[in-house]
Formats: C-alpha cells, sequence, structure tokens
C-alpha cells in the first residue's frame, strides 16, 4: 500500500529525551509511521547554534536521542533516521532562503524572540542563531514534506516557512516547493515538574525517558500541586496541578482521574496518595521503554549504521531537491 504524505519531525541533539517530547511527538511518530512516508532528523546543527563552544556535547547526544527514538518504537524499517549535518544539501538551500526572508521578520518570529530573551543574547546574538527558523525551512522543503508535526510554540516557524516557499514558488514561476501543515498533538505542551510552563533539559525540571523507577519517583514527589493545600481535609483546586496535568496526560483510566479530581475539590484526598498513583502510571508507560533502551544501547555501532543509512537515503532525496531548486534559479549552468 503506498504511503500517505511525507512529514518530516526531529529533535536537537542536546541530552536525551524527556516525557514533555513523549507526549508532544513521539508518540505521534509512531502512529504515523505506518501510513505516512516519515523522517525524522537528528538536528545537530541547529543544537550547535547555541552550543558552538561545546560540539562534544552535541556530539555525545547525538545516540542518547537515537536511543530514546528507537525505545518508544520509532521504526528504522519504516521511518528515516537522519543526522542534519550529513545533508549539506540542507545547508544549501539554507542560503538561497536567505535572500527571500528579511532580518526584521526573523526578529519578529515569537519562538525566536522568547529564547533569544530567554537566553539573553542581547548584542551577542549570533546570525547562525537569528536565521534557524530559515534553515529549519530547508530542513522542512528538502524532503518535500507536507506534514510537520509541532508543539504549539512552533506553529510561527511552520508559516515562515510557508512564507518562504510561497515567495520561491513566485518569484520563480515554480512549484517545486511545497508548503507544510503543522500537525499539534493532543497534548502539545506538558509543564514542567516545577509547574512551570515549560519542561526543558537545562530547566531542571523534566522526567527523561531514560530515568529508572526511583528517580521517577523522586521527582514526582517533589511536584508542584496546589500551594493552599495545607491540610487533607481542605478543598483543593486541580487548575494549575501538575500531577492532574500529567494523569491526564498518562493515566487511561479516565474515571479513576475523574474520581480522584472530584475527591481532591471537595477535600480528603491528600498529595500523597495523588502523586502515588502517578508514580504508578508514570513507571507502567516508562518500564517497556527503559527495557528496550538497554537493549539498544548495548549496541551503539549498530545504531550508528542506522543513522548513517538513513542520512544516505535522504541525501538522495536531497540531492533532487536541489537539482529542481538549481533549475528553478536558472543556476544549472553545467547540467547536460
Amino acid at each position: 500500500m503506498a504511503k500517505k504524505e511525507i512529514i518530516l519531525t526531529g529533535d536537537r541533539p542536546t541530552g536525551p529525551l524527556h516525557l514533555g517530547h513523549y507526549v508532544g511527538s513521539l508518540k505521534n511518530r509512531v502512529q504515523l509511521q505506518d501510513e505516512h512516508q516519515q523522517y525524522v532528523m537528528l538536528a545537530d546543527l541547529q543544537a550547535m547554534t547555541d552550543n558552538v563552544d561545546n560540539p562534544q556535547k552535541v556530539r555525545e547526544n547525538l545516540l542518547e536521542v537515537a536511543y530514546d527514538y528507537l525505545s518508544v518504537g520509532i521504526d528504522p524499517r519504516k521511518t528515516t533516521i537522519f543526522v542534519q549535518s550529513q545533508i549539506p544539501q540542507i545547508a544549501e538551500l539554507a542560503i538561497l532562503y536567505l535572500n527571500l526572508v528579511t532580518v526584521n521578520r526573523l526578529k519578529r518570529t515569537p519562538t525566536v524572540k522568547t529564547e533569544i530573551d530567554q537566553k539573553g543574547y542581547g548584542e551577542n546574538l549570533t546570525a547562525g542563531f537569528l536565521m534557524y527558523p530559515v534553515h529549519q525551512a530547508a530542513d522542512i522543503t528538502i524532503v518535500k514534506a507536507t506534514l510537520v508535526p509541532v508543539g504549539d510554540d512552533q506553529l510561527p516557524m511552520i508559516e515562515q516557512t510557508n512564507e518562504i516557499v510561497r515567495r520561491f514558488n513566485f518569484l520563480y514561476k515554480t512549484d517545486v516547493l511545497q508548503e507544510a501543515k503543522a500537525v499539534v498533538s493532543k497534548v502539545s505542551r506538558l509543564p514542567g515538574i516545577d509547574g512551570k510552563a515549560k519542561m526543558g533539559k537545562s530547566l531542571g525540571n523534566a522526567i527523561f525517558l531514560s530515568d529508572n523507577a526511583d528517580v521517577v519517583a523522586q521527582k514526582v514527589m517533589s511536584m508542584y500541586t496546589d500551594p493552599d493545600h495545607i491540610r487533607v481535609e481542605d478543598p483543593c483546586k486541580i487548575e494549575g496541578n501538575t500531577v492532574f496535568t500529567y494523569l491526564d496526560a498518562f493515566d487511561p483510566d479516565t474515571q479513576t482521574v475523574a474520581d480522584l479530581k472530584a475527591q481532591y475539590q471537595r477535600g480528603g484526598l491528600g498529595d500523597v496518595k495523588v502523586k502515588r498513583r502517578l508514580i504508578e502510571v508514570l513507571n507502567a508507560v516508562m518500564e517497556p521503554i527503559r527495557e528496550r533502551r538497554k537493549e539498544v544501547a548495548s549496541n551503539p555501532a549498530a545504531v550508528m549504521k542506522i543513522l548513517q543509512e538513513g542520512s544516505e537515503v535522504t541525501r538522495e532525496v536531497a540531492q533532487q531537491t536541489m537539482k529542481e531548486v538549481m533549475q528553478a534559479l536558472q543556476l544549472n549552468y553545467f547540467e547536460k
């Protein structure tokens, strides 16, 4: 059976993946790979935009993220997993795209503005960091992806990609490039265990897929709940309560979760009991992933071979896309 649309998704190899990645994208990738032609990218060049002084960190985490991919069920027989830096056509295409977007437009990109503020770049903002939405547009279009699973914070990036695609096709009177549609998961963002809106590798508020059962229990027990919940008998709020947010995302027994919420709001249910429920639920989800990860990580050479083969497949696709792009630009001087 012919597969449907082409999908591109990926992650920066700056650390192992966490539960936010799992509910936000990894589960989707496993489900989508049976019906779609799917590419999953290890975005090592993008990772270098804010790790330029620490390339070893990126190199070491390349395999860590690949282990996570394979552990959750992303199948290299169904999904092409590739390394961004091994596809030189992406960088070539990004250079061409830079002529189609203004500096002011890049500075207005909401995701970029937020990250610039978070990282405190100020006058030290590099051109590489500012242009990464353009690089991302090249990632997507080099394989002619039409679907891109993303978190809701990445929606402006997809719109910018489509702006570039429309401008390119209009200027050069072609239909070589494809617009992409964002696919947002049901749980597009999982808060950190500290209750902050974003779970992040560098924020110290993440539960990683590679965490063992004891670490998961420790992190859950430290989770943010209702700060006004002083006594068990007090009625409490579930809005903004991180434990219930995680139960909604991971507990398959929705009726039990609803009953716990009702009891918590009435009063008479302590945080510890709810947290113990979450520990049980999370470990049930994560244990098969942990076991598979041990098996996968025992043979790093085999995993690296998967990445090499996936990169070779992607490079062939990228070469064809660039051939068409250069024809549209009338830069195919020596083509016979």
